[in-house]
């Protein structure tokens, strides 16, 4: 019988808790030391000790296997090099298979998110760079948005909920206050691209207030004042929102441009 018992029962998953942003656990690196093994991979233990090296600007053991330096330098290098690894590998099977099996990088890509999602860390692999990754709910409400922003020609409201992801996905220190100001900018396209001129929520829903329950107006209301009270909009000197309120703005933001998208007037 094929897979593993909690396989075949439907009982594996990532353990119940906060997403992983600062470090990785150990059973992700087994995982990375394992890959070469796996047929899907597209890389040997050569390939990946060239970019394990490149990565971390060291040279190859002269008397050692490439075995025992990929184990060592995995087990051993700060969390971060363990991304810049994986993308370094995304490249070396892009460079390889591009011409003749597009099918490697998608296979590659799958493995290394299904690891990440297995081992509850907050990234994930998106066109071979190692961006930032919300719960299920916050991924689903992103990506809905997004594909509902392209479909109806709002390519711009589109890249400023791209541009939120790669500002909570800024290392060493979390971009928030872009994260926000991107979030609430990709509001304010669609109300554009809807009205055709400049145009705050706030105004938008005074003007068409049927559109939401008074209580949502309200709670959407306060989205706009606490982006500016968190320095996020106005650029406030030493203040800037905490992550995890960052990404419910984010959230929030892509669902009301899906539904404006969805359901507006003029």
């Amino acid at each position: 019988m094929a897979g593993s018992f909690s396989q075949r029962h439907s009982l594996a998953g990532p353990p119940v808790g906060v997403l992983l942003r600062d470090e990785v656990p150990p059973g992700f690196r087994m995982f990375l030391i394992d890959l070469p093994y796996k047929s899907e991979s597209d890389f040997d233990l050569f390939e990946m000790q060239a970019v394990i090296c490149r990565v971390l600007l060291v040279f190859p053991r002269p008397n050692g296997t490439p075995s025992y330096d990929c184990k060592k330098h995995i087990k051993e290098c700060e969390w971060f090099y363990i991304f810049d690894i994986i993308e370094g590998l995304y490249k070396s099977v892009y460079e390889k298979t591009c011409h003749h099996n597009p099918g490697a990088q998608h296979a590659f890509t799958e493995g290394v998110n299904k690891a990440l999602i297995e081992n509850n860390i907050g990234w994930q692999l998106v066109n071979g760079q190692i961006v930032v990754r919300g719960d299920e709910p916050f991924e689903a409400t992103l990506k809905t948005a997004v594909s509902a922003l392209e479909g109806d020609a709002k390519p711009t409201a589109a890249g400023h909920l791209r541009a939120a992801i790669r500002a909570l996905s800024a290392r060493p220190k979390t971009n928030t206050s872009g994260a926000v100001a991107h979030a609430t900018s990709a509001v304010e396209c669609v109300l554009g691209e809807i009205t055709g001129q400049a145009m705050t929520l706030g105004r938008y829903l005074d003007k068409h207030s049927s559109l939401f329950h008074p209580a949502l107006r309200k709670g959407l209301d306060g989205l706009y004042g606490y982006a500016s009270d968190e320095g996020a909009r106005h650029g406030r000197e030493g203040t800037e929102p905490a992550r995890d309120e960052a990404e419910f703005v984010l959230a929030t933001c892509a669902a009301v441009c899906t539904l404006l998208t969805r359901k507006h007037f003029e």
